[in-house]
């Protein structure tokens, strides 16, 4: 019996992972190779048994995990992004919820012929997005900063409040009387708000605390995170039931946003839990369905998933938006973003098994239901938001923004010209007075690690790795190698004391020139260098501006009469022409000049 039930957990760990990594390679979001692998060793080949290895442990270990996830997301959130998007990304959560959970009800309802009771349940239950699936649709896709950061936040915020109507709609299906049941939710949502609002503040104050003062020593400080967050959620869910969800996302967002207490080591950890809990949730969940059903349920959940997608979510996020200054396109691409994911699935499944233990009928229906629509939406979404993203423009085929690792002052000279010229550029560093100094002269600029999965990246189309430490660049360049292409990662070239035999494969291109070290950069600097941007005409063209500079000017990058950029290289320099412009690195002649 024991080697039973290790088995199962290692098909269900090795099937999970190695959906993540395929998925990877193949370039497809990872949720449907995730969701497929499940359906592989559950249903197909029976190789795992989730109901025989936890138990009555799933719902519980299936509620933590949603919990960590959610904190993990929170600590993505900055309030910085927030501005002049905060109109559209309330509505989206307030009025964009109530307006998808009606339509939710009618459709299943209509389509699917579940009863009213259920019907309100299961619309309640599709108000989720989530950020495991959003968030990796976003860096696929790179749509345009303001429109990223209104579907990030909403992909996040949006769970603890579906799970909330949810459980409230749950208890209220319970109440015979009507007057019960909005009594039932009305004090429902008092106590959340109350109760996650203490025990997230609570929680985020003693981890701040615990890292400030140093209370604990750095390697007990991933571990005594993770037992918070379980303890934040479990004393939250005691008060109301789902405040956890609440509570835990509002603990990543005050940590995230707090300047003080440094966290980088955390979030880092958090991924990483992260990754594993998702690739093992979807995998157990997908191996609990039953395919027949879902066959059965293919006929309406396809009517019910195209209702969702086409009538649903426009309604939901067009007239949420109202109002809020959003141009008409990027409102449209909003209306054609609300993937599904693991979230929508894990509260199907927990509310089916309470209300089968309810004895009621029609409850093992929905989660083949959600399944139908978590599939759907991942793949409709996942095939089609690029393309209806370069339609609408709001993501460019080949998007001209530029990541600088390393945020030094000539650094953001660079960022602040490309700026200037309409190109996004943003700064990520692990001083934090840097980052400090480069939001001061308003540049986008993030503090942390630039391996983050929820960086965020729209409008982001390539690398410039400027740190003085050769193998942290060589590393970057090759982890955004996948994402930006191997022709648009760039790092500086390395002074002679870092110097290796690496091939071309482990880094990226060198950037500028040969003397383009980060020493040289920093003399450069020192000796009164700047950056400036300079019109090439048929007059005034490249060989004109260096005899002007007396060969004191190195090149940087060309931005093309298109408004595409072009990183001046070590091996493969562009050729600047007349109607171009160039920023270079210059030491001025004369000083009015």
């Amino acid at each position: 019996m024991n080697e039973h039930l290790i088995f199962d957990i290692g098909i269900i760990l090795a099937s999970g992972i190695a959906a993540q990594w395929l998925a990877w390679r193949i370039h497809l979001p990872s949720i449907l190779l995730l969701l497929l692998a499940g359906f592989t060793v559950g249903p197909i080949l029976h190789l795992a048994h989730p109901d025989e290895l936890l138990g009555e442990l799933l719902t519980p270990l299936v509620s933590l995990s949603v919990a960590v996830i959610l904190f993990e997301g929170g600590l993505a959130l900055r309030f910085s992004d927030l501005r002049g998007v905060q109109r559209a990304v309330w509505g989206l959560i307030s009025a964009g919820a109530l307006i998808t959970w009606g339509c939710g009800t009618v459709f299943a309802h209509a389509l699917l012929g579940l009863e009213w009771r259920l019907a309100l349940l299961f619309g309640g239950m599709l108000i989720v997005t989530g950020p495991t699936v959003v968030i990796p649709l976003l860096r696929f896709v790179r749509p345009a900063p303001r429109v990223g950061s209104i579907l990030k936040w909403e992909g996040i915020l949006i769970d603890p409040v579906g799970a909330l109507m949810t459980v409230l709609i749950f208890e209220a299906i319970l109440e015979a009387a009507p007057h019960s049941a909005s009594r039932v939710i009305a004090a429902g949502i008092f106590k959340t708000v109350i109760f996650g609002s203490l025990c997230g503040a609570a929680g985020a104050a003693l981890l701040y605390l615990m890292v400030r003062k140093f209370w604990a020593p750095d390697f007990l400080h991933n571990p005594l995170t993770l037992a918070l967050v379980v303890c934040v959620y479990l004393t939250a869910d005691w008060f109301q039931p789902e405040a956890g969800l609440m509570a835990v996302t509002l603990m990543g967002i005050l940590l995230a946003n707090q300047k003080k207490a440094d966290i980088h080591h955390i979030i880092d950890f958090k991924e990483d839990v992260v990754v594993i809990l998702i690739s093992c949730l979807f995998v157990v969940l997908a191996a609990r369905v039953d395919l027949a059903e879902l066959w059965r349920a293919s006929l309406g959940g396809t009517l019910f998933l195209a209702a969702t997608i086409l009538i649903s979510r426009p309604l939901a996020a067009l007239g949420a938006t109202v109002g809020s200054g959003l141009p008409l396109n990027e409102r449209l691409f909003i209306a054609w973003m609300a993937p599904r994911g693991i979230v929508a699935a894990a509260i199907a499944s927990v509310f089916a098994l309470r209300l089968q233990q309810q004895g009621m009928e029609q409850a093992e229906r929905l989660v083949p239901y959600t399944f139908m629509v978590i599939i759907g939406t991942v793949l409709i979404y996942g095939l089609s938001a690029r393309p209806a993203g370069r339609w609408l423009g709001v993501a460019k085929a080949s998007p001209q923004g530029v990541l600088f690792l390393g945020a030094y002052p000539w650094v953001r000279r660079m960022a602040l010209a490309l700026k200037e010229a309409g190109i996004h550029a943003m700064l990520v560093d692990s001083n934090r007075r840097n980052v400090y100094a480069a939001r001061m002269e308003g540049l986008t600029a993030h503090y942390g690690n630039v391996f983050s999965e929820f960086l965020g990246l729209e409008g982001v189309g390539r690398l410039a790795a400027m740190t003085p430490n050769d193998e942290v660049n060589s590393l970057a360049a090759l982890h955004f190698e996948s994402l930006f292409g191997r022709a648009e990662v760039y790092q500086l070239p390395p002074d002679e004391r870092q110097k290796s035999d690496a091939p071309q494969r482990l880094r990226g291109r060198y950037l500028f020139n040969k003397n383009a070290t980060f020493d040289g950069f920093a003399s450069r600097y020192s000796q009164g260098w700047t950056v400036k941007k300079t019109p090439l005409t048929e007059e005034f063209g490249f060989g004109e501006l260096m005899e002007y500079y007396q060969n004191h000017a190195l090149p940087l990058f060309l931005i093309k009469e298109n408004g595409n950029l072009r990183v001046m290289t070590l091996e493969d320099p562009p050729e600047p022409e007349a109607g171009d412009e160039l920023i270079s690195l210059v030491k001025e002649n004369d000083p009015t000049a």
